[in-house]
């Protein structure tokens, strides 16, 4: 039987890895803190990351697949100091933020990392994962497959960013929804194509670099088929970047955020290559289909609910007054 360990296992992306590899019939143990359960059929070894020990329980075992997900470089460090020897292939799923850079159009996975983190360092998202993917590479080799997401959508997406459009669409009805004026754009991956990916790189022990990234779409369209998908009949209001970084909105996720929304000049965001992801069979499917997975997902937590990005609908109602 293959024995699968998930660093981590109970969260949204990796627990939709562990199922994945719990339907494939491999013996799969999470290693995570136990707020949360592990999958069905799964073991769950409880430790924290932080403390020394925290391997002691499941380092005397040979592992087939191990797949990490964290973004604490320490912690992905003293797991590969810890289990790298008895690993035949590691999956580490990074980011598309490890970057130095994002004002270049159509990059792939030879550009230029952020500088790796260093013990003591103030934290620095882009920077952790750089050390952390050098750690995995300079123990592993050619064991090991870096998959580089970039913004991971679809139900159950714990950062509210994805969601808004299409929840808040629905919410308005025929009322006005305020956008960005933007000529940026964004590209997703839900995340039922990322889990499979990261499931068939660790079946297939394949090792490499690759993003695993939606295609680029213009903002305005993809917030155009959201209204669509939300059947929304009111009025679209625009307000340029400017005007609304004035009045406090932010940017990309967050409170008082237009989530997505980026500044023009961030091209290199939204339009990595994943000819890379698509040559290893990763699926993209349609963005409307996700949109509409997305918002069942949406009704059911409760259109009105308090988010953690975006604006609420008070806030957006004030802001529309002051438009007009």
């Amino acid at each position: 039987m293959t024995d699968v360990l998930i660093l981590g296992g109970t969260g949204w992306l990796s627990g939709q890895v562990a199922r994945r590899w719990v339907d494939a019939g491999a013996a799969v143990t999470c290693l995570a803190r136990g707020g949360r359960p592990a999958p069905a059929a799964a073991a769950l070894v409880v430790a924290d990351r932080g403390e020394p020990d925290a391997y002691s329980a499941i380092a005397d075992r040979e592992w087939d697949e191990i797949v990490d997900i964290s973004s604490r470089a320490e912690h992905v460090a003293a797991a590969v100091a810890a289990l790298a020897d008895r690993a035949a292939h590691w999956t580490y799923v990074s980011t598309v933020s490890v970057y130095a850079r994002d004002d270049v159009e159509g990059e792939d996975e030879s550009a230029p990392l952020a500088e790796p983190a260093q013990p003591g360092d103030e934290y620095d998202y882009s920077r952790e994962k750089a050390a952390a993917e050098a750690s995995v590479l300079a123990a592993l080799d050619d064991r090991a497959a870096i998959v580089r997401p970039g913004l991971v959508v679809g139900p159950g997406d714990p950062t509210d960013r994805f969601g808004y459009w299409v929840s808040r669409f629905a919410l308005a009805g025929s009322e006005p929804v305020l956008v960005p004026a933007s000529t940026a754009g964004v590209s997703v991956i839900d995340v039922d194509d990322l889990a499979d990916l990261v499931f068939a790189v660790g079946r297939e022990r394949w090792s490499g670099v690759a993003n695993a990234v939606g295609h680029g779409f213009p903002l305005d369209e993809v917030l155009t088929l959201a209204r669509d998908v939300a059947g929304h009949t009111g009025e679209v209001v625009s307000a340029p970047g400017e005007w609304l970084e004035e009045h406090d909105v932010s940017y990309w996720m967050g409170p008082r955020s237009l989530p997505l929304w980026l500044p023009d000049e961030a091209i290199g965001h939204w339009t990595r290559s994943n000819a890379v992801y698509r040559a290893r069979g990763g699926r993209l499917r349609p963005l409307r289909e996700t949109l509409e997975r997305t918002l069942d997902d949406e009704r059911a937590r409760g259109l009105g609910r308090e988010r953690a990005s975006g604006l609420s609908r008070a806030d957006e109602r004030e802001i529309l007054a002051e438009l007009r």
